[in-house]
């Protein structure tokens, strides 16, 4: 893994970065640009909303998990299948066998049974899980985590505001710009690679360097390719400030204890939730945890149970460190994925894609644990009681971190997007 390159960017055009070869690239003077920062202009609200702090950490499970599976077992039923429920810390409230841990700290989690869609196709529906809008045409909608990166990153910040763990091809910034781009770790037990200066040079003759590169674009932008030039530079600049950060050190789970490691497991999984916390702790405002493999289409229960021991185990440790640090309140923790499964199994064993009921769950930033928001019928095929749609799903996460989810930015052909298109915050989460 390498620091933000920013300039090679996926085939998506979407506004995800790869960190290759960066320092190799400003050590040789080649093409570059500098001294923008990670800035955009700001209201005095958006100032003292970056004075609250509020985060956020989104744990997704991609592919579509089972809800069957998850937190809205059906035990003794057909549909339930071999599935066991468990008691949790919430009395009359029970999660399937295999997230015990989750059970125990059910207190502080809060979980949504009903949440209902139309889109059961993986790109489209991870895209819209990720945005809060489907693909559209030539928009480039941008990732949730960059929009809370502009709207309550802190200004002048030198590690990105916005950092994916666990795979490079997340949804990116799309019309925002470069500067709100995810940073990608996909292993989070690794220093980013190139995350020091070349040998002899110091911190001024780099900057020298950045300087020059500037410099170099200054025709180039001159020539009519100034927004280009902008978004590069500030690309640059915000990988410059990356390497010559004392809060680097964030990245290195080295310097954790090894019970605190043990806690939230030693795997992928569990040690991204750790480096989370830690990234959040140090500032970062939106850090995203993947868990791949949830398209459960054959063998389900088997996967299932394998797939859910990490994510058990990661995800309440990661609650639970929150609240003992006292950062719990102003972190907003999410689990879900783009969809659940089908109440059929079928003759492979497994579950297929079911849009129609799903679940999510909510820790922190102002949610009351211990909540069960909405049912599913005996049988999980439809919702008995208080749907939720992604509209109101986004909206919840806006109000969590107090974020207006009517404003509006300006997309392509200066077209006004609003944050969230519709939809109303779950307030029996927070009441």
């Amino acid at each position: 893994m390498s620091v933000h390159a920013y300039m090679h960017l996926h085939a998506d055009g979407a506004g995800v970065v790869s960190r290759r070869t960066f320092l190799r690239s400003v050590a040789a003077g080649t093409a570059g640009a500098a001294a923008l920062g990670w800035k955009d202009a700001v209201t005095l609200n958006a100032a003292e909303l970056r004075k609250r702090g509020m985060a956020c950490i989104l744990l997704f499970m991609n592919g579509g998990p089972s809800q069957f599976e998850t937190f809205d077992p059906k035990p003794g039923t057909t549909s339930g299948g071999p599935t066991r429920g468990i008691p949790t810390a919430v009395p009359g409230v029970q999660v399937a066998e295999h997230w015990p841990q989750v059970a125990k700290q059910l207190g502080d989690v809060a979980l949504i049974r009903s949440m209902t869609n139309k889109e059961g196709a993986h790109p489209r529906a991870v895209y819209q899980l990720k945005t809060g809008y489907l693909p559209s045409g030539g928009i480039k909608f941008p990732a949730f985590g960059s929009v809370v990166a502009r709207e309550i990153g802190p200004e002048d910040f030198d590690l990105p505001s916005f950092v994916s763990i666990g795979r490079r091809d997340t949804i990116g910034s799309g019309f925002l710009g470069m500067q709100y781009a995810p940073f990608s770790v996909q292993d989070p037990n690794r220093m980013p690679n190139n995350a020091e200066l070349p040998g002899g040079v110091s911190s001024q003759r780099f900057n020298r360097r950045l300087g020059l590169l500037k410099d170099l674009e200054k025709d180039f932008a001159d020539a009519g390719a100034g927004r280009q030039v902008e978004s590069h530079q500030a690309l640059y600049q915000g990988a410059a400030q990356l390497v010559l950060s004392p809060r680097l050190k964030a990245f290195d789970l080295a310097q954790e204890k090894d019970a605190v490691r043990d806690r939230y497991g030693k795997n992928a999984f569990g040690q991204g939730c750790l480096l989370a916390r830690r990234l959040v702790e140090t500032g970062v405002t939106f850090v995203e945890v993947e868990s791949d493999g949830w398209d459960t289409h054959q063998d389900n229960f088997e996967r299932t149970k394998t797939l859910s021991g990490p994510v058990d185990q990661g995800f309440a440790a990661l609650v639970g460190d929150l609240k003992d640090r006292g950062m719990l309140d102003k972190t907003l923790v999410v689990w879900m994925g783009e969809f659940g499964r089908t109440p059929r199994v079928n003759g492979q064993n497994g579950r297929d894609h079911f849009p129609r009921a799903f679940s999510a769950a909510l820790a922190g930033g102002g949610v009351k644990g211990g909540r069960v928001i909405g049912a599913t019928g005996a049988d999980g095929s439809s919702i008995t009681d208080r749907p939720v749609t992604v509209p109101d799903l986004f909206t919840t996460f806006c109000h969590a971190l107090q974020i207006n989810p009517r404003k509006e930015n300006h997309g392509p052909l200066d077209r006004p997007i609003k944050i969230v298109d519709g939809g109303q915050p779950v307030a029996e989460l927070f009441a």
